[in-house]
């Protein structure tokens, strides 16, 4: 039985991974008493005892959380952006390439994807991997989640009682076009040129789409929507949780379909001239949590669908 420990596990992360691992006989669950959560002693105890630690914090606590862990043995799963471009971490990402999962598996230092970046690399890697699409293409992307993404102060806000007007609508944000998962969706896609990134938290609780709109002037080989499909398959054939979706028969695309699950949809839409590339999944499963926890079952050795 291997023995893991959550490090912030008060928020929307951390909870959800709780959750996940509490109905695992496999896995040990080491806890903290609340009242010692920010003792970095009390937490460095547990966090070398443990074969896997998750690190559910913001950026600055991760940094200082990963020198606490003196144990050579324990991995570390960081699901904040800390350690996402970081010599010495590897991206946690297992269908990313034919070599990330044996990345993972040798690996004592994992960072986690962010969620949108989840999306848009599914999506554009494989293209840029066979040579579909250059480096170099300008590419658009829009992001749709629910409200949980935006943490505990978020989901507080969303469901207060005499809640601002605003709230009930779309709203887009990032709209500096600096939002945070920009640098590894361009790294880690193989672009040398960010997207342009539309971002929108709308009034649900989990589940999200991410799409890229293109124009089939923009590949660098003839496509259409089944040399597409074939990509994809073919890039993705074994995966346990991405999958190749025709698109929606009633012509919509719900972004909750997937909440409380570890899947990712792909669909390729349009044809002729013009495609858009959906992603569909949870923020909070393959987007967050259940990302993090298919990192630690194959860092650890376990069956990789383990605990879904």
């Amino acid at each position: 039985m291997k023995s893991v420990f959550i490090d912030g596990q008060a928020g929307t992360t951390g909870l959800k991974l709780q959750s996940r691992l509490e109905t695992r006989d496999d896995i040990r669950l080491l806890t903290i008493d609340p009242e010692r959560r920010k003792d970095p002693a009390a937490r460095a105890e547990l966090m070398n005892q443990a074969d896997a630690v998750f690190l559910c914090l913001p950026d600055d606590a991760a940094i200082e959380a990963v020198s606490l862990v003196i144990n050579p043995g324990a991995v570390i799963l960081d699901a904040s952006t800390a350690h996402r471009a970081v010599p010495g971490w590897v991206y946690g990402f297992p269908e990313l390439n034919g070599s990330q999962r044996a990345a993972i598996a040798s690996s004592k230092r994992v960072a986690v994807p962010g969620c949108y970046a989840t999306g848009f690399i599914s999506l554009v890697a494989p293209l840029v991997q066979g040579g579909w699409l250059a480096p170099s293409t300008p590419l658009a992307c829009h992001g749709i989640s629910g409200y949980s993404g935006g943490g505990n102060r978020m989901i507080a806000e969303c469901e207060s009682d005499g809640r601002p007007a605003s709230l009930d609508s779309p709203r887009q944000y990032g709209l500096s076009q600096n939002h945070k998962h920009l640098p590894e969706m361009t790294r880690m896609s193989g672009l040398v040129t960010p997207p342009v990134f539309n971002p929108i938290v709308c009034d649900y609780f989990a589940g999200m789409v991410v799409s890229v709109p293109l124009h089939a002037s923009a590949f660098e080989k003839r496509v259409d929507i089944e040399s597409l499909n074939s990509i994809y398959n073919n890039h993705y054939a074994g995966s346990c949780f991405i999958h190749v979706l025709p698109p929606p028969s009633d012509g919509f695309m719900p972004a909750n379909a997937l909440a409380g699950t570890n899947d990712l949809n792909i669909t390729v839409c349009g044809g002729g001239e013009r495609f858009t590339l959906t992603a569909s999944f949870d923020n909070l499963g393959k987007g967050a949590s259940g990302a993090a926890m298919q990192c630690m079952n194959i860092a650890l050795g376990l069956d990789e669908a383990a605990g879904f």
